[in-house]
């Protein structure tokens, strides 16, 4: 099956308002910046969206947030983002915080056909008790709130429940990628990128590099084309357009490249 698209607007053009998105990523790293783009210029908005972290002030996800578009994040990392942090604060964005390593397998649970399943890691904190704040008041105070998770022992070891994630779309990028949807990621855009791909009903890839099928040999393919829809070929341009987070490591490396 030839799954490819010819264009981003293609692509996206059955995501509508209201709609719930798995977006691969690991901070700018493997980020599906030209499909984001796409769905900001679509003007599809009370998006619930589900990704690591919700990209930075004008970058990946942060384009939609900036623009109002965002009515719901479940995530584990929230930092880099001032407008993140006053959408949260005024009331304008609901967050659900959860543990990186559960986030991962809540989606790839939720890929497998696996419900829920238990794990230890927020065992005696506000993960498991409830009470942490999802969406504020206006004025500052707590809306809604975190319910509480059950709990259960296994072999002398406390667990927590937690449910799996789907969501009706997937927007990820690839290295690599066929006409089947068999797809090769780069490094660190491996860590979330197959997950969200598996847990959307509907995934698109944007792909840099677009190979007949039987150019990927089995052992290459990180992600099996039945977990991909649709395919988007990206313009050398495009794939070569890659976004830093942080230009500098240190004070003083910046101060010695300002001097040089």
């Amino acid at each position: 099956m030839d799954k490819v698209r010819q264009t981003a607007a293609e692509a996206i053009g059955d995501i509508t308002d209201g709609s719930s998105l798995a977006v691969g990523g690991f901070g700018l790293s493997g980020v599906p910046n030209v499909l984001i783009q796409a769905l900001h210029d679509r003007g599809s908005g009370r998006l619930s969206v589900v990704s690591n972290n919700c990209g930075v002030d004008g970058s990946g996800l942060g384009i939609l947030l900036a623009a109002g578009r965002i009515a719901r994040v479940t995530s584990s990392y929230i930092g880099e983002n001032r407008e993140f942090a006053r959408q949260y604060l005024s009331g304008e964005l609901e967050v659900e915080l959860t543990p990186q390593g559960t986030l991962a397998e809540r989606l790839r649970a939720g890929g497998a056909g696996i419900p829920a399943f238990f794990v230890p890691a927020g065992v005696g904190t506000p993960v498991a008790d409830g009470g942490l704040p999802w969406r504020h008041d206006a004025d500052g105070s707590v809306a809604v709130s975190s319910p509480p998770k059950e709990v259960r022992e296994f072999g002398g070891r406390s667990y927590l429940l937690e449910h799996a994630l789907t969501t009706d779309f997937a927007l990820v990028h690839a290295a690599r990628g066929d006409r089947h949807g068999n797809l090769v990621f780069h490094k660190a855009a491996r860590n979330f990128n197959p997950l969200a791909a598996m847990a959307g009903r509907v995934t698109v890839a944007e792909v840099e590099e677009l190979v007949e099928p039987g150019v990927l040999g089995p052992d290459e393919i990180h992600l099996p084309g039945i977990f991909v829809q649709r395919v988007l070929p990206l313009s050398p341009a495009q794939a070569a357009d890659k976004h830093i987070e942080k230009r500098t490591v240190s004070v003083r490396a910046a101060r010695e490249g300002a001097r040089a």
